[in-house]
């Protein structure tokens, strides 16, 4: 095996860090993830995660975990409707479709996945500064000035990922979308009419250039996200300054003008929002190989899309997969054999991928967008 008497470092315990760790041990290897949350119980950002068969359920299958998954996720359904709240079509949830990609929240899929881990695999509140190569390892800088060595590095740490540097010298792109994410705890009792709206299933709804996804059930919290292009006038608008959470409902308030009450009624229900623009990190130039040593990145460091085709989480999970698997592969003479074998099968779906949610995104942020067009 590849990675016999070698430390493997991978920076980020988000769900394709995880996952490949949990391959990795499988394996026999000696694995160590650091990761820049204080502790297991953080709450991560974000809506709930679906893995797709073929891609993310076969990862977690690989890594003994599909059942795990199965029984923590939720199956739901759709239910699209217009501006009204009028239904214009609706998908149940059924024991044939049940497994098709059930909703998962964020927390809980990490919570499996670390339960899967050997004991203090998961190094917590170690934020990487930085690293470099010294004598033939790498040296791992971290924010509170502790250091650590590995022979192979492997960058998990998202789309803003700095482990990069190292990779490529390609940037993030600005999508030209934004997403402004409202959460509402207790929502039967909060915004009940809203939740009455939804019947248990995710609710999807377009018009005037606007999109809007709910989930009802996000392990007790209703989330949503608000979909639009970003206003030109906002080109040097830093999102960081649109986070009062009066001034985000007000904006919200006068964008859903048009829309019936149950949708205003929901904004009037949030107590907090999130505001971020969507990011790509283009795979349109190969990335160096010349590399001081073993490293390479998985996940959104590898591959950030927009989250307009349910690909990015399952994506990663593949990566996750397919790296393990190149490291057990006794065929490859070296890591760096093994990892530029990984990142020409990675740049080929991963492209896909953030084509499907590129075309989606250009299409649903259209100002005549509806899901009237998608049934008839």
């Amino acid at each position: 095996m590849l990675l016999k008497n070698k430390k493997t470092a991978i920076i980020g315990a988000g769900p394709a860090g995880l996952t490949l760790a949990r391959l990795l041990q499988q394996n026999g290897a000696d694995v160590t993830v650091y990761e820049r949350d204080r502790d297991p119980q953080a709450r991560i950002w974000g809506g709930t995660l679906d893995l797709h068969k073929g891609s993310g359920q076969e990862a977690m299958k690989k890594a003994g975990l599909l059942d795990n998954y199965y029984a923590l996720a939720l199956p739901m359904g759709i239910i699209m409707t217009d501006e009204k709240g009028e239904t214009l079509f609706t998908k149940q949830s059924t024991p044939e479709n049940q497994y098709d990609n059930p909703e998962i929240n964020r927390n809980v899929l990490r919570n499996i996945l670390l339960e899967s881990l050997t004991v203090d695999t998961v190094v917590w509140d170690k934020k990487c500064t930085g690293l470099d190569a010294l004598d033939g390892k790498w040296l791992l800088h971290f924010e509170n000035g502790i250091q650590e060595t590995a022979d192979l590095v492997i960058g998990a740490n998202g789309g803003m990922s700095d482990v990069r540097a190292f990779i490529t010298d390609t940037k993030v792109e600005d999508t030209g979308t934004m997403i402004i994410q409202g959460d509402i705890p207790q929502p039967e009792t909060e915004c009940p009419e809203f939740y009455q709206l939804c019947r248990g299933k995710r609710l999807m709804a377009a018009y005037g250039g606007n999109l809007l996804v709910v989930n009802p059930n996000n392990n007790g919290v209703l989330t949503y996200g608000v979909i639009f292009k970003k206003p030109g006038e906002w080109t040097n608008h830093n999102e960081s300054n649109f986070q009062d959470a009066n001034l985000i409902r007000s904006f919200l308030l006068e964008r859903f003008a048009d829309w019936d009450d149950h949708f205003k009624k929901l904004f009037l229900s949030t107590a907090s929002f999130s505001c971020l623009p969507t990011r790509k990190f283009p795979l349109d130039q190969p990335w160096n190989n010349d590399r001081p040593l073993p490293i390479t990145l998985i996940g959104d460091a590898a591959h950030l899309m927009p989250p307009f085709a349910g690909q990015g989480v399952n994506t990663g999970l593949l990566d996750a997969l397919i790296l393990s698997e190149k490291f057990a592969n006794e065929s490859y003479e070296s890591l760096e054999a093994a990892i530029t074998s990984y990142e020409a099968e990675m740049f080929i779906y991963a492209r896909e991928a953030q084509l499907a949610s590129s075309t989606n995104e250009i299409e649903m942020r259209q100002p005549d967008f509806s899901f009237k067009q998608l049934i008839q």
